[in-house]
C-alpha cells in the first residue's frame, strides 16, 4: 500500500511541476521599444522557466485594455500610478503589484538654441498639450513653475505647430515625439523628463485583479521573476530578440525607433531610476503621488490610496 501511495503521489507532484499556466498580459499601447523586457523575457524563455506560456495583447487608440483586466480576459495588464489610484478611488478589485518603469517617460521638448533649458523658462511661451496631459502631469508642472492655463493650446498628436514656433513646448513621450520630430524637422529637441523634476508617477505598472493576488500569488511571483529577469537581460544585452517579436505584432514598429527607445530607457534610467531594483515600488513614493493629486484638486476627496499597490511581490 505503501508502495502504490509514493508512486500516485509521484505521478502527481511530477503532474503539478509540469503544469504550464498559460496567461495574458495587456499592452497600455501597440507593442514599442518601451514594452522589450517583456518580450526579451519571452525570446529567452524566461517565462517557460516558471512554467508560464505569456500570450501579449496589443492596446492601442480603440482598445480598453483596462476593461478586459476587468472583465477577466487578460491577468494582468500594463498601467500607471493614476489608473491604480482611480482602482482604489473607486474600490474597484483591482491592483499594482509590480512597476518596470520608475520614471514615467512622460516629457515637454522644446527648441534648441532657444533659452527655453529648464521648465522654468516656459513662462510666456505657448505651450501644446493634449486633454491628457491637462488632467494628468499639467497641474504639477504648472505650480512647481508658476505657469499659466493662458499658454496652453491644444495638441493633437500633431507636431507641425511646434516644429513651426522656435518659441513654443510640447508634451511628447521619451522615445516617439523627439524621434519623430528629429526625422521630420532635422533638429534634437531639448527634452525635459517631468520625473526628473519631481513628477513621482510610476509607469509600466503590472496591474492584477485582487481575486488573483488571494487565489495564485505564486503565479504572480513567477511572472514578476521572470519579466525582471527580461528586463534585466533587455538593458544589459542584445535587445534584437525583442526587437524581433515586437515587429511580428506591430510590422510598422520601424526597427531605428527600436533602437531609439531602448537607448533612451538606458539613457534616462527610466526602468532603474536611482540604481532601484526592476519592478520594485516603495510606500514613499505612492504617498508622494497620492498627495500631490489631493492638493492639485485631482480628487475631491482622501481615499485610502494604499490599497492602490501592494509591495508583497515586486519587493
Amino acid at each position: 500500500m505503501n508502495k502504490i501511495f509514493i508512486v500516485v503521489f509521484s505521478l502527481f507532484a511530477t503532474a503539478n511541476l509540469w503544469a504550464v499556466d498559460n496567461i495574458k498580459l495587456s499592452l497600455d499601447w501597440v507593442p514599442q521599444g518601451e514594452h522589450g523586457g517583456f518580450f526579451q523575457a519571452i525570446s529567452k524563455g524566461y517565462y517557460e522557466e516558471q512554467n508560464i506560456e505569456l500570450e501579449i495583447i496589443p492596446g492601442g487608440p480603440s482598445i480598453n485594455t483596462k476593461a478586459m483586466l476587468m472583465a477577466d480576459q487578460v491577468q494582468f495588464n500594463i498601467g500607471g500610478s493614476a489608473g491604480a489610484l482611480n482602482y482604489a478611488k473607486q474600490d474597484l478589485p483591482f491592483t499594482a503589484v509590480a512597476s518596470f518603469f520608475q520614471k514615467t517617460p512622460q516629457v515637454l521638448i522644446s527648441h534648441p538654441n532657444m533659452g527655453i533649458d529648464h521648465p522654468r523658462d516656459f513662462q510666456g511661451k505657448t505651450i501644446f498639450l493634449s486633454n491628457f496631459g491637462r488632467l494628468s502631469f499639467w497641474g504639477f508642472i504648472k505650480q512647481k513653475y508658476d505657469l499659466s492655463d493662458d499658454q496652453l493650446k491644444s495638441y493633437n498628436f500633431n507636431s507641425q505647430p511646434f516644429i513651426d514656433d522656435p518659441q513654443s513646448i510640447q508634451q511628447g513621450y521619451l522615445s516617439s515625439e523627439p524621434f519623430a520630430i528629429k526625422k521630420v524637422a532635422g533638429f534634437e529637441p531639448v527634452v525635459h523628463l517631468l520625473a526628473d523634476h519631481g513628477f513621482s508617477a510610476y509607469a509600466n505598472t503590472i496591474e492584477a485583479s485582487d481575486k488573483l493576488i488571494q487565489e495564485n500569488p505564486d503565479l504572480i511571483r513567477r511572472f514578476i521573476s521572470a519579466s525582471q529577469k527580461g528586463w534585466k537581460d533587455y538593458l544589459e544585452n542584445d535587445p534584437q530578440p525583442a526587437f524581433d517579436l515586437i515587429q511580428e505584432l506591430n510590422p510598422d514598429m520601424p526597427s531605428d525607433k527600436l533602437a531609439y527607445a531602448h537607448e533612451k530607457l538606458i539613457e534616462y534610467k527610466i526602468v532603474t531610476g536611482n540604481n532601484q531594483k526592476i519592478g520594485s515600488m516603495t510606500h514613499d513614493r505612492w504617498q508622494e503621488f497620492y498627495e500631490m493629486s489631493v492638493e492639485l484638486g485631482i480628487y475631491d476627496s482622501e481615499f485610502d490610496y494604499k490599497k492602490a499597490y501592494t509591495l508583497e511581490f515586486s519587493n
